[in-house]
């Protein structure tokens, strides 16, 4: 006869059979996220609408000066000619600035230069941008007819390719001040 303290087989089994349940129940959900991300199949939901920079390209970093400390900024590299899509570039700019309604005293739009910019474009706008020269680390980087946000602290955090026509230009503009809002939202900074 059996004595109540001493286990039988079925009851070591069935506490073996418990035991690798419940490790199973932690190991495995573990090892199935360790294999999706590492052979990538997970596809994260992303919301910016530009594309993110290096977080090491800043005024500082390429040595030039902030024109608007404490500010978040739309910066627009001016092309050597400023053609019609340059123009529409720099309305665009403008008025996603005028869009941020209640946020645009935290925003300065910032036209950045060099040596070869047509700045005289700048005088067909009733607007007055601040300006900035570029450095020749910048111009390294950045294109023509791309939009940039940067942070207070000077540190460039996302930009936009050129678009060829208006509607795609208002459509980055619409892009910008969601990307805008969002960072707005989320920043105690500026």
């Amino acid at each position: 006869m059996n004595s109540p303290t001493t286990p039988t087989s079925a009851n070591v089994k069935r506490s073996r059979k418990t035991l690798i349940i419940v490790l199973a129940a932690f190991i495995v959900p573990v090892l199935a996220a360790k294999l999706v991300l590492y052979f990538d199949w997970y596809q994260g939901g992303v919301t910016n609408q530009g594309q993110l920079l290096d977080s090491s390209m800043s005024y500082q970093s390429m040595q030039m000066t902030n024109p608007a400390p404490q500010l978040w900024q739309m910066a627009y590299l001016l092309p050597e000619q400023c053609d019609q899509s340059c123009l529409s570039r720099l309305y665009v700019l403008n008025q996603t600035h005028v869009a941020l309604g209640r946020h645009r005293d935290r925003v300065t739009p910032v036209i950045i230069t060099t040596k070869r910019s047509d700045t005289k474009a700048l005088s067909q706008f009733d607007v007055d941008f601040e300006t900035v020269r570029a450095s020749k680390d910048m111009t390294a980087h950045l294109t023509s007819n791309q939009f940039v946000i940067i942070d207070p602290l000077g540190s460039m955090v996302m930009q936009y390719p050129g678009v060829v026509g208006q509607q795609q230009n208002i459509a980055l503009g619409k892009a910008m001040i969601a990307d805008l809002r969002k960072m707005l939202k989320l920043s105690r900074v500026g």
